[in-house]
């Protein structure tokens, strides 16, 4: 049996994923996450085989998810399942060590698919997707994008500043870099476009 936990925060998608995966022969579901959080203590306690995750969700992402799943429980292979189809998306979930990327809108029979080719150390991702990817590289750091991030919630320099233990200098130097390197006028066109491209 290939065992399976889910993270999906909406409740009846949650569901109907578990569902369909139930059908499968082979597949049993082990558990059932709505939140990043509890994604993750429920892989430490179940040790699935397979981790299929939403990309956005409380707590904790599905790409930070997958990045501590990575670390800590590597024998459990991460599949992300989204409605981004974004290859900065993609290219983060691969960075942060997930087999496989699936849009929500794929055919049912593709996720069963994934899950077994996964599961057999494969990897499963759209080839479109795939090819974007590629073409189009994220030019943000870590640090760029965590305070552009902070500054498209509302916070103001200072505010990020001090929840960083940086400089209101090297937060406001942080934030030039990243309006520069978008091609930007200001920090919220910077963040809305690197949210479009799946880099935020």
């Amino acid at each position: 049996m290939i065992r399976v936990v889910i993270a999906e925060d909406q409740q009846m998608v949650l569901g109907a994923l578990a569902a369909l995966l139930e059908i499968e022969r082979e597949i049993e579901v082990v558990g059932q996450a709505r939140d990043g959080r509890e994604a993750l203590d429920l892989v430490a306690q179940q040790r699935p085989d397979v981790l299929l995750t939403d990309v956005e969700m409380p707590v904790m992402t599905g790409l930070e998810l997958a990045a501590a799943v990575s670390r800590a429980h590597p024998g459990t292979r991460v599949i992300i399942l989204t409605t981004f189809a974004r290859g900065g998306y993609l290219r983060r979930a691969l960075d942060a060590g997930a087999s496989g990327y699936l849009l929500k809108d794929s055919p049912a029979g593709e996720l069963a698919n994934a899950v077994r080719h996964v599961y057999r150390g494969g990897r499963a991702i759209d080839p479109e997707l795939a090819r974007e990817a590629w073409i189009e590289r994220d030019p943000l750091s870590d640090r760029e994008r965590q305070v552009l991030r902070m500054a498209a919630e509302g916070m103001a320099s200072s505010a990020i500043a001090t929840s960083l233990g940086l400089s209101d200098g090297t937060v406001r130097n942080y934030l030039s870099d990243a309006i520069s390197k978008l091609g930007a006028s200001n920090r919220v066109e910077a963040a809305r476009t690197a949210r479009e491209k799946g880099w935020l």
